[in-house]
């Protein structure tokens, strides 16, 4: 009976972690309202493309600076209190816009927004690893990426409506949106700060060279890889999927804004299905499908010649990235367990592939065309394909 009781007690301690936890992976999505936004920025400012295209580069050049010093500041004041600073830079963000919109406020804004989001993602991954069975890491972080995206499905909706002005906005019309997730991000606060967390003890490793030097472990590097693969076919599907039906179909710009909604909400539902799969199915298998399911999707971009062909494809894509990032981030903080704070800050710092993917793509694009871009997306899939080989799948529990 006293067992039992304790059990129950366990479980209602954990779930009481958890909903706090979901909240924060909740606020991580509020960093991808930077694509919609610029568009809305562009137009009020009158901006040019190289202005307006600035604006969204900050975030990823955030990532490659503060992901590995948050890393170490890990190891100072605990991971709790990273997240808990991660969301208070997150708050100034949101707060900044709601009295003015000129281009360098935004400018100000959306860097407090890409530092808070790169602290946030480097700290709150390893703080769920301490708070769960590790067997259950990959799930449980593919549920947070659920969350997440629950957040950047929001934001663009958010935004058509004050710029609507269906209803009182006080003036802000699509920068409405800020005090809404504000208060999100202000009762995330609350709750995370109201929350006790027993933290794992601080990692061995405290300089900043020691923790670059993690990347000469064979294992580390290959996940480092891995992540800027998932993260450029990321962005290299959102970006390139409605050129491909532009210039195959002849479809407008608002027309081929289908490729990035069917990727979008195949990514979601991924994610969704991955959180249950992965307690249930060993971690190399289902990571091996996913990366069989973008391969396939590749191929149709490629050859594909009807407009069903290549939204199923992007589907396809959509739905094998939609875990990438989860099993090798857990994979990466599963091999290096007293290292877990370093090696989260290294995976992050990965997200820069953001960046190196669509300029690869770009080029290839100017040389060939839009299916030049497709084989630059190809070799990161390949990558990964390699790359499950040398995943170790975990024992359910």
């Amino acid at each position: 009976m006293e067992t039992s009781t304790n059990l129950a007690t366990g479980r209602r301690s954990t779930l009481m972690q958890f909903i706090p936890v979901m909240l924060c992976f909740f606020a991580m999505g509020f960093v991808d309202l930077v694509g919609s936004a610029t568009n809305f920025v562009k137009e009020d400012l009158n901006l040019s493309a190289a202005q307006a295209g600035f604006i969204p580069s900050l975030v990823f050049f955030w990532f490659l600076i503060f992901s590995v010093p948050t890393g170490m500041l890990m190891n100072r004041i605990g991971r709790k209190k990273t997240v808990m600073f991660s969301l208070l830079l997150t708050l100034v963000s949101l707060i900044i816009p709601i009295f003015g919109n000129g281009y360098y406020i935004m400018l100000i804004a959306f860097s407090l927004l890409g530092i808070g989001n790169a602290v946030m993602q480097t700290s709150l991954n390893p703080l769920v690893s301490g708070l769960i069975n590790p067997a259950r890491l990959a799930s449980t972080l593919t549920f947070g990426q659920f969350v997440k995206a629950l957040a950047s499905l929001l934001a663009p909706y958010l935004m058509a409506w004050g710029a609507a002005q269906v209803l009182p906005t006080f003036g802000l019309g699509w920068r409405v949106l800020f005090p809404i997730f504000a208060v999100v991000c202000l009762l995330s606060i609350a709750m995370l700060g109201a929350t006790p967390i027993r933290e794992e003890k601080a990692d061995k490793v405290t300089g900043f060279m020691e923790c670059v030097k993690l990347l000469g472990i064979p294992f580390v590097l290959l996940c480092f890889i891995g992540i800027m693969c998932h993260v450029g076919i990321d962005v290299g599907t959102n970006t390139f999927a409605p050129q491909i039906l532009a210039e195959r179909f002849g479809l407008t710009v608002e027309e081929a804004v289908i490729g990035t909604q069917i990727y979008f909400y195949f990514r979601t539902g991924g994610c969704l299905l991955g959180s249950w799969a992965l307690a249930k199915l060993p971690a190399k298998a289902f990571f091996g499908f996913s990366v069989c399911c973008m391969l396939l999707g590749m191929v149709g971009l490629f050859f594909g010649t009807t407009q069903f062909i290549i939204l199923a494809s992007i589907a396809c894509i959509g739905f094998g990235n939609s875990n990438v990032f989860s099993v090798v981030f857990a994979q990466a903080l599963l091999r290096q367990p007293d290292e877990k704070n370093e090696v989260s800050g290294l995976m992050i710092m990965g997200l820069f592939g953001g960046t190196i993917f669509p300029l690869c793509m770009g080029f290839a694009q100017d040389a060939v065309g839009v299916s030049g871009a497709v084989a630059v997306m190809t070799v990161g899939v390949l990558y990964l394909l390699f790359y499950t080989f040398g995943i170790k799948s975990e024992n359910k529990a």
